[in-house]
């Protein structure tokens, strides 16, 4: 599968879906580590791919994203941003009220 191919199944898999360094559990750089705290604040459960561990990611997620730097968040098929981004949506409550939506959204899919 090309690595193109293989982002984009990832992010319309996955309605919650963080690109970092490491994982939320240990963390490889310290935007990675601000960023999965605050996804994990929200309460909701979210998915992760490890840049490190996926160099063809890595090379070409930014291209795809137009967006230089990890982490990066995607909900619901929509690049969110970095981790300044996403702290500054946490601390207004927009990044909570975001993911609890979207939870919410495909978990009535699931039960469907």
């Amino acid at each position: 599968m090309e690595t193109i191919d293989k982002i984009k199944k990832q992010i319309g898999e996955n309605p919650i879906l963080l690109y970092m360094k490491g994982s939320p559990k240990l963390p490889s750089c310290g935007f990675s580590s601000q960023a999965a705290q605050v996804v994990m604040s929200c309460g909701e459960k979210f998915a992760f791919v490890d840049i490190l561990q996926n160099p063809d990611i890595r090379a070409e997620l930014p291209n795809y994203a137009q967006w230089p730097t990890f982490p990066q968040l995607w909900i619901d098929g929509e690049l969110i941003g970095g981790c300044d981004i996403m702290v500054e949506m946490f601390q207004k409550g927009e990044l909570q009220a975001l993911i609890k939506e979207t939870a919410a959204k495909y978990k009535d899919d699931e039960q469907a």
